[in-house]
């Protein structure tokens, strides 16, 4: 099992931030006609009952945003992963089909508003991966955006370098269809309340959609 470790700077910075992890093995595929009738579902609920300037104001993202102006980066420009989704649906633009392993992600992102991290985890370089801030040295591979300014974002590290932000994910450890180890991290910028439910709701859609199993689930506030 990884350890997760979150830097000093971070837990001042942020100090209700509580971090879930979930670590198992899966079977994934490139789509899931069962899994996308539920996110079909779920985004037309979103269409009818949400608006574009009601986003913010939901607690996990209205925390995450939070967090990244006390770490000095505008939530604006760069969108926590949560809002931009929800933004997206509101548009009306949709959502990409991924993989079934990245689209029951982003689902379970919509439902509960976290920005969540999703890895390949035989691609993690060694057991320990840090919580930390970005500078401006740090070279990041975003997925499908290129080179992203990762300077005063919250990054997550392996001994190579940075794997993962709440803005996106890394490159070198995404997910594919190959992947047979997955680590999913949810961040809780807004504290504990809700997040056991979104735990649970990840873990139910991994075995329901991907027959995951071998589950070790940590949390940083146990």
């Amino acid at each position: 099992m990884k350890r997760i470790f979150i830097s000093d700077e971070i837990k001042t910075a942020c100090p209700e931030l509580i971090i879930a992890s979930i670590e198992c093995s899966v079977i994934n595929s490139a789509d899931s006609s069962k899994l996308w009738e539920e996110i079909n579902h779920l985004t037309e609920e979103i269409k009818n009952n949400s608006k574009l300037d009601e986003i913010n104001r939901l607690p996990a993202i209205s925390a995450t945003r939070i967090a990244y102006k006390t770490l000095g980066k505008d939530p604006n420009r760069y969108r926590p992963s949560a809002e931009a989704l929800r933004r997206r649906i509101i548009r009306e633009l949709g959502l990409y089909k991924i993989n079934t392993l990245v689209d029951i992600i982003n689902y379970v992102s919509l439902k509960t508003g976290y920005s969540i991290g999703g890895f390949d985890a035989d691609k993690i370089e060694g057991d320990d991966i840090t919580l930390g801030v970005g500078t401006a040295d740090d070279k990041f591979e975003a997925i499908g955006r290129g080179e992203l300014n990762i300077e005063f974002l919250p990054v997550y590290r392996d001994f190579k370098g940075g794997v993962g932000t709440p803005t996106s994910d890394e490159e070198r450890t995404k997910i594919d269809i190959n992947t047979k180890n997955i680590l999913i991290i949810i961040n809780a910028y807004s504290g504990n309340e809700g997040l056991n439910d979104a735990v649970q709701l990840m873990k139910d859609m991994l075995q329901k959609y991907s027959f995951a199993d071998n589950f070790n689930i940590w949390n940083s506030n146990e």
